[in-house]
């Protein structure tokens, strides 16, 4: 992945909480399961992963909230916007939506996951590899 500078910055829709990061995102993945459909609101979703110690939120993220086991999602109070996501086998790591970094256009996904749950009018035509499943182990290897 390009460097997109030295810090990576982000914001909701509205503006009321903003994200700043010192790293590159350690993968950035698109998801097709129907739980990331469903809070994003798209067809697919597509998140950048960051060390939980790197990704710093203003005002902190609050305990967010679970409606799928072993997920912790975060919207914004304000607006609504999906904020971050945390997967309790991947504990090092949170999820932010690409779409709310000001820099999204130098970190494009670096794989499929989920991929048996993609739509089937749903054709992305890249050469990424794609699993079935959640990729676990890839994701935890990014980390």
């Amino acid at each position: 992945m390009r460097n997109a500078g030295s810090t990576i910055t982000g914001r909701c829709y509205c503006g009321a909480v903003s994200f700043v990061c010192d790293t590159v995102p350690l993968t950035v993945a698109y998801c097709h399961c129907s739980d990331c459909r469903r809070w994003t609101g798209a067809p697919v979703a597509a998140f950048a992963a960051f060390s939980k110690d790197a990704l710093h939120t203003t005002p902190e993220l609050d305990r967010g909230t679970s409606h799928a086991p072993g997920v912790t999602r975060w919207n914004c109070a304000a607006c609504g916007s999906p904020l971050a996501a945390q997967f309790a086998y991947l504990p090092d790591q949170v999820y932010v939506p690409i779409g709310l970094l000001d820099q999204a256009a130098n970190f494009p996904p670096q794989i499929h996951c989920h991929e048996d749950a993609r739509y089937p009018w749903l054709h992305i035509s890249d050469d990424l590899k794609r699993t079935g499943q959640s990729a676990r182990d890839q994701l935890n290897e990014a980390g």
